[in-house]
């Protein structure tokens, strides 16, 4: 037990102060900067009260960046994500903790060890399959000489190919697979009683009917806090939806950063960049919010 003092909620008190500065600061800084006009940017310290061009640079920047179609990509890339998580972690930790199967601990620790091998590891293979999802199947007929017997007898070179580049679905269905989800899933069943599972099987309930009407409705803390970490965390990837998508009309919003940040031999108008980065932040904020109370409940706290 930690015994509470005045001393000790004083430096407590503080140090989170600290540490709130620490985290707002940067925030404080993109907003104040994107109020100013480009002399005041770039003068050197940037002045740290704000300005009067808040949304000339907001309207510069969205026009020049073409926000309104890249932060929709980005929601329906960020919300399409989170959502496949939540429903594949589910299901598959419920497939370890209430199916008696051999191998289903060594399968959630082959799932678990994933969490080394981040996206940046795995970027050159999960690339090669988004842009031709039937290449493997293309490797086996031509490993098994399939592909050379039918050129032989009949004259036709099979070739199969089905890319996701520029797609919804190549931007987001790579990135469905969680071990983060699966961890949180199975430990949260772990901690349910057995007794649910002996009354569902004296009401009738099959392992779908239980799987619906009683353990989502008690994760619904734990969708939503996975749900929010999943989303503000695709939102934020750069590199997949650069390598992944080539037109401009499929574009995210972290990426459509780059029109509006100024380039070597270009005007340093870095108030609109920091336009367009305040505009990029606004919609993980708006998230983080809805969701906060049952984000906290679903870290903290099970409902049981």
């Amino acid at each position: 037990m930690i015994e509470r003092t005045p001393i000790f909620n004083i430096i407590s008190q503080v140090l989170l102060f600290l540490g709130l500065l620490l985290a707002v600061f940067p925030f404080a800084i993109v907003l104040i900067a994107a109020t100013h006009n480009i002399r005041d940017v770039n003068m050197v310290p940037m002045p740290l009260w704000p300005g009067h061009d808040l949304f000339a640079n907001v309207a510069e920047a969205w026009t020049r960046g073409n926000f309104g179609v890249k932060i929709t990509n980005s929601v329906i890339f960020a919300a399409g994500t989170a959502i496949g998580k939540v429903i594949v972690s589910a299901i598959t930790a419920y497939s370890i903790v209430y199916f008696g199967y051999r191998g289903r601990m060594l399968i959630f620790w082959l799932v678990f060890v994933t969490l080394m091998l981040p996206l940046e590891v795995r970027i050159v293979p999960t690339y090669a399959v988004a842009a031709n999802v039937l290449s493997p199947y293309q490797g086996l007929l031509d490993i098994t000489g399939i592909t050379w017997l039918v050129n032989t007898l009949t004259g036709v070179q099979i070739s199969l190919n089905f890319g996701l580049l520029d797609s919804y679905v190549g931007l987001i269905l790579p990135l469905v697979a969680t071990a983060t989800g699966t961890f949180l899933y199975r430990q949260f069943f772990l901690t349910l009683p057995d007794e649910l599972v002996e009354a569902a099987k004296m009401d009738g309930a099959g392992p779908l009917r239980f799987f619906w009407d009683m353990i989502l409705p008690l994760s619904r803390t734990n969708i939503a806090a996975l749900f929010t970490i999943m989303f503000v965390q695709t939102w934020n990837e750069y590199l997949w939806p650069l390598l992944v998508t080539t037109d401009p009309a499929k574009r995210v919003a972290t990426v459509g950063l780059l029109d509006v940040v100024p380039g070597p031999d270009a005007t340093p108008d870095w108030n609109v960049a920091m336009a367009g980065a305040l505009l990029v932040m606004i919609p993980p904020l708006i998230v983080v919010a809805l969701t906060q109370r049952l984000f906290v409940r679903g870290l903290v706290a099970t409902e049981k």
